[in-house]
């Protein structure tokens, strides 16, 4: 049995990713910040819930501790928690955007690491974005190259450099980011466009779902890997 925890799971392409991988047989565990959503989303897919704000030490610890009392190891993490960030660029709203788009990774990671490494097969996948990738934001042929989503944009920058660096001082364990196309979530909802959250969560699921063969320290979508 796979053991798996997806943080902000209880909407959007969390959710579709969380179903797509209870239907291959996985154990997931739902991550999110308010209970009542996490619990009916979780009761919803047949999943189970954890409480978990990526903001929030405390919640992290108690999360994976609940983890680990269940379950004793964790096979694969779904860094799935974001928010856009696409109003008033200032201190504050950095703050809050890398806070959870970046820092909220490593507060997840550091904190699943000992889970991880109980695993035959640890895989972790950041669902990142090719807004964070200075060869899509240059690239005028891109879609990004017309999207203004400062805040956003960098965070992901970072989230996909965190990917990396994990890959490099975690040998044993999978780490790769997703670019998942753009999404109808409740994210993107004022701008109107975007394909169903099922079609994104399915490049979330192929990563997840990697033999100890596979790559790490990537960033793909679902054509392969990403420059960036």
């Amino acid at each position: 049995m796979t053991i798996t925890l997806i943080t902000g799971a209880n909407k959007g392409i969390g959710f579709e990713t969380a179903k797509q991988l209870i239907e291959l047989g996985h154990t997931v565990y739902i991550g999110a910040r308010d209970v009542e959503r996490g619990e009916t989303a979780a009761a919803a897919l047949g999943a189970r819930f954890v409480q978990l704000d990526v903001t929030d030490d405390a919640s992290v610890t108690a999360a994976l501790a609940t983890v680990e009392a269940a379950e004793g190891r964790l096979d694969v993490l779904v860094h799935n928690a974001g928010i856009l960030a696409d109003g008033v660029v200032d201190g504050p709203a950095a703050l809050r955007a890398f806070d959870t788009n970046a820092v909220g990774i490593v507060r997840v990671t550091e904190a699943a690491l000992p889970l991880l490494r109980k695993s035959a097969n640890p895989t972790v996948v950041t669902v990142s974005s090719s807004m964070g990738s200075f060869w899509a934001v240059t690239n005028p042929e891109r879609p990004e190259f017309n999207i203004p989503l400062t805040l956003y944009a960098a965070s992901k920058s970072a989230a996909t450099m965190l990917t990396v660096q994990y890959a490099k001082s975690q040998p044993g364990i999978k780490f790769n980011a997703v670019e998942p196309g753009t999404t109808a979530t409740d994210m993107t909802a004022a701008y109107g466009f975007g394909r169903p959250a099922v079609e994104s969560a399915r490049t979330v699921v192929r990563l997840a779902t990697l033999d100890e063969h596979g790559p790490t320290g990537t960033l793909q979508d679902e054509h392969g890997q990403l420059r960036w």
